[in-house]
């Protein structure tokens, strides 16, 4: 997992591990990130000596395998076979800022949350909220106030005896942390004197707040009798 050492790897090459029986890709290592915890999987190009395909996206396989999903039917690299892999770094990068801003948006809305999903251009986060926020625009500024402080992003891990002693880390109330490799990963905003955010996340994120940009809060949906989805735009 290349994208997890650094989240900022754009090109990377790697050697073909196996080819799956609906056509898939498993190299024995990768940028690319794979669908899991509401962030999609990326895309981006394979190219080889002879050939080249698109990337639709990326999933995960048995155990630690990430599977490389063709955009179309092509003929595949054979196994064995060096590739340079390509990212499609745009895309990529909005979803690391808008993972990082909804981290953001579970401060300035302090309740638990029971499901998101990230987008290119937005995202949302659900909460279990009986009533909706009276003011959209004062969250959407008290969200701003934190990305402007250019807080730096880092990360640190846990043994899962450890988040069993701290379960507050967990605001996600429908997904739980992966477990079963001995530790779990920590995404923290601020620094240890001045954390602003510290929960468990396997995803992509940037490095400094300032990175996201301006962002806006849209929709606020009624979904259940407690439930709310509130929609987070990048400006």
């Amino acid at each position: 997992m290349l994208f997890r050492n650094d989240a900022y790897m754009r090109d990377a090459t790697g050697t073909v591990l196996a080819l799956t029986e609906e056509g898939g890709i498993v190299l024995d290592q990768t940028i690319f990130y794979p669908t899991s915890g509401g962030q999609p999987g990326d895309s981006g190009r394979l190219v080889w000596d002879g050939g080249a395909m698109e990337i639709a996206t990326a999933v995960k396989g048995e155990g630690a395998d990430i599977i490389l999903v063709p955009a179309e039917p092509a003929p595949l690299p054979p196994v064995g076979a060096e590739v340079r892999q390509e990212l499609d770094w745009e895309r990529r990068h909005r979803h690391m800022r808008v993972h990082t801003a909804l981290h953001l948006l579970s401060v300035v809305i302090p309740l638990p949350v029971t499901g998101g999903s990230i987008g290119a251009d937005k995202g949302r986060l659900d909460f279990d909220m009986p009533e909706a926020p009276e003011d959209k625009d004062a969250l959407t500024d008290a969200l701003n106030a934190l990305i402007g402080r250019d807080l730096w992003i880092s990360e640190q891990w846990i043994t899962d005896a450890e988040l069993d002693a701290n379960p507050g880390l967990v605001k996600t109330m429908s997904v739980q942390p992966p477990r079963g490799s001995g530790r779990i990963r920590l995404v923290r905003i601020g620094d240890e004197d001045e954390t602003v955010d510290l929960q468990p996340c396997g995803g992509t994120h940037v490095t400094r707040t300032g990175e996201i940009g301006r962002v806006r809060i849209g929709k606020i949906e009624k979904k259940g009798k407690q439930n709310r989805r509130v929609y987070l735009h990048l400006d």
